[in-house]
């Protein structure tokens, strides 16, 4: 009998070492004896890792699907959403970006961000020329107030003349500009100009500075008005040429001065050109005609007058 038991405790001896050894393997032993045949053993976790696999999925598909979305052509309505779609404060931003321009800050870089919209530009434009229609029509009535000789008509033509010539600016210098920096990357390696649509967009904000400046020349003081279209033409050109010059530098000097001195130039000719055809002084045919002396009638005979005598 002691024999019996000292076995049995050598035996369960065994048994504690050999599974604290391999405490997976008498797991694994365990659940199998506890499994019953022809069924089986389902762990269920806490939930965490299903939900990750789920949301793996999820981004998959997502991602599968942009990638066989097609981009839309250029020729479609799509195509133009995506320059159009930008919040208030972006578009705030690049207003105040285009009012404080400094050396070294990049107009481009700092505000756009491989982002250029049409938004603003579109409606800064269309502002600026539907205000400078409505100034130039202002200045008329004002004039006819303070001399009312001065014969007024509404001059509706203007608006179609204003909004003309600002589109057509902001099109076609920067498409030109565009143009011959890509002319001259092929010439100069190390260039790398702008996309056609942020040199738009650049000169589209650059207006804006244009708009209060128009309001302001309602004032009837000339000198007045040419200082503030001084202020407003030297803050406006300033950006484009702190924009512009991060491209130009890499040319020579004489390519850089001359292409930097044409944009200034052509800033300048927009500006005053307006200031010249919106509030010039009044052409004669809009003055009334002078009152005449009536003359006497043909009939009516004079007194001669008396002569002194002789003495």
């Amino acid at each position: 009998m002691a024999a019996a038991d000292e076995l049995a405790f050598h035996e369960f001896e065994e048994a504690s070492n050999l599974v604290a050894e391999t405490p997976d393997a008498a797991t694994a032993s365990g659940s199998d004896q506890l499994t019953p045949q022809g069924h089986v053993a389902v762990v269920v976790d806490s939930g965490g890792s299903y939900g990750a696999e789920e949301e793996a999925e999820e981004s998959d598909r997502t991602a599968l699907l942009q990638e066989e979305k097609q981009q839309p052509g250029f020729w479609t309505f799509g195509y133009y959403q995506s320059f159009f779609d930008v919040d208030t404060s972006q578009v705030l931003d690049r207003i105040r970006g285009s009012l404080l321009p400094r050396p070294g800050h990049n107009f481009v870089r700092h505000h756009l961000r491989n982002r250029p919209d049409l938004y603003g530009p579109f409606w800064i434009c269309a502002t600026l020329a539907f205000v400078l229609a409505v100034t130039g029509n202002l200045t008329l009535v004002l004039a006819q107030r303070r001399d009312p000789s001065i014969h007024y008509s509404p001059q509706f033509h203007k608006v179609t003349v204003a909004g003309v010539t600002i589109y057509c600016y902001v099109w076609l210098v920067p498409l030109a500009l565009w143009g011959f920096l890509r002319w001259r990357k092929g010439v100069r390696e190390r260039m790398g100009p702008y996309t056609f649509l942020e040199t738009v967009c650049v000169y589209g904000y650059s207006l804006f500075v244009f708009i209060p400046t128009v309001v302001l020349w309602l004032i009837p003081v000339p000198w007045l008005q040419w200082l503030f279209g001084a202020l407003a033409l030297a803050l406006s050109a300033a950006t484009l040429v702190f924009t512009l010059w991060p491209v130009v530098r890499e040319d020579t000097r004489l390519v850089a001065a001359v292409l930097l001195s044409t944009v200034v130039l052509l800033h300048a000719l927009l500006a005053v050109g307006c200031k010249f055809y919106f509030f010039r002084p009044l052409p004669l045919e809009h003055l009334a005609p002078p009152l005449q002396a009536s003359s006497l009638p043909p009939k009516l005979l004079l007194p001669p007058t008396p002569r002194a005598k002789a003495t």
